[in-house]
């Protein structure tokens, strides 16, 4: 009885008015993710269906969910088309390697810079911070591109964003929580700097492994800009490139530079296409969910 005058006397709800509170709290909140998921699912739900309806379903029917008859003649087209496959595998293969190439320059720059007793560690961070602020801007990269002979190139779709500054900071803090204890008994059984790094420390680090791994996979695929600047033969246009040409332009003289023998509906052509290109991050990112949240905590420390 004295805790619940007290409770009272000090304004805080009791009871059922706390229960009250809470259930009114919970509902708003379940009514709000509810409303934020169908805003962000139902897009999706409705390209997907269009990319299985036919021309006159699309043009008659403003929004749909279910198509009234399945057709795959966008799909069937997509995979008879060798430039879809090319595009498709390009952007797989530019993906992969540069996630690869990204991580491992990320990963390798931060562990020297994680050390307090490197030489000129202080001026090397105040550059990485300073990137972060300000940059030399489309046309100066452009020409570094161009001289450094790398347009054309699918290099030119991962050096020029090699290490993403933000990411270096994240990834050197998690560094120096590390148990300094670990390493220096992997020096005592005779591991040098590198065999430290490979054999003890990134073991270590595969959840954040994972998360940047994913950060660089996304914005690799999803990369517009760079295809655009920096590559000019149809050939090697990325997936992005291609959802652009069917997307912003007249989608028939989009085909037109196309090997084909029968042209699809129109419009749901365009639906496979953002559907295929956004498919396989889908489908990437659920084996690496489990990493994702821990891997972001672990890089949150202060220095």
């Amino acid at each position: 009885m004295a805790t619940i005058t007290k409770t009272k006397k000090a304004g805080l709800p009791v009871g059922n008015e706390a229960g009250l509170g809470s259930r009114v709290f919970d509902t708003l909140n379940v009514i709000v993710l509810v409303g934020l998921a169908a805003i962000t699912v139902l897009p999706l739900l409705y390209v997907l269906a269009g990319s299985f309806a036919g021309e006159a379903e699309i043009s008659s029917r403003p929004f749909f969910l279910w198509p009234e008859k399945f057709v795959t003649e966008s799909y069937a087209y997509i995979f008879d088309t060798p430039t879809f496959l090319r595009a498709l595998l390009t952007t797989v293969v530019v993906t992969a390697v540069g996630t690869v190439v990204q991580v491992l320059l990320t990963f390798t720059m931060a562990y020297p810079l994680a050390k307090r007793y490197l030489p000129g560690r202080a001026l090397v961070l105040n550059l990485v911070i300073f990137t972060m602020v300000f940059s030399g801007g489309m046309i100066p990269t452009y020409l570094v591109v161009r001289d450094l002979g790398l347009l054309d190139s699918y290099w030119a779709l991962i050096l020029p964003l090699a290490i993403n500054p933000f990411y270096l900071i994240i990834v050197k803090s998690f560094f120096q929580e590390l148990p300094q204890a670990l390493e220096e008994a992997a020096r005592i059984d005779g591991c040098n700097e590198m065999g430290v790094f490979f054999k003890i420390v990134l073991p270590l680090s595969k959840p954040i492994i994972a998360t940047f791994s994913l950060f660089y996979a996304v914005a690799i695929w999803n990369d517009y800009m760079s295809p655009l600047l920096y590559i000019n033969d149809p050939s090697k246009w990325t997936m992005q490139i291609l959802v652009r040409q069917l997307t912003s332009t007249d989608a028939a003289n989009a085909l037109a530079q196309m090997d084909r023998t029968w042209v699809p509906p129109e419009q749901g052509l365009k639906f496979a296409v953002v559907v295929i290109a956004t498919l396989p991050i889908l489908l990437f990112y659920p084996f690496l969910q489990k990493h994702f949240a821990k891997g972001v905590l672990l890089g949150g420390v202060k220095e």
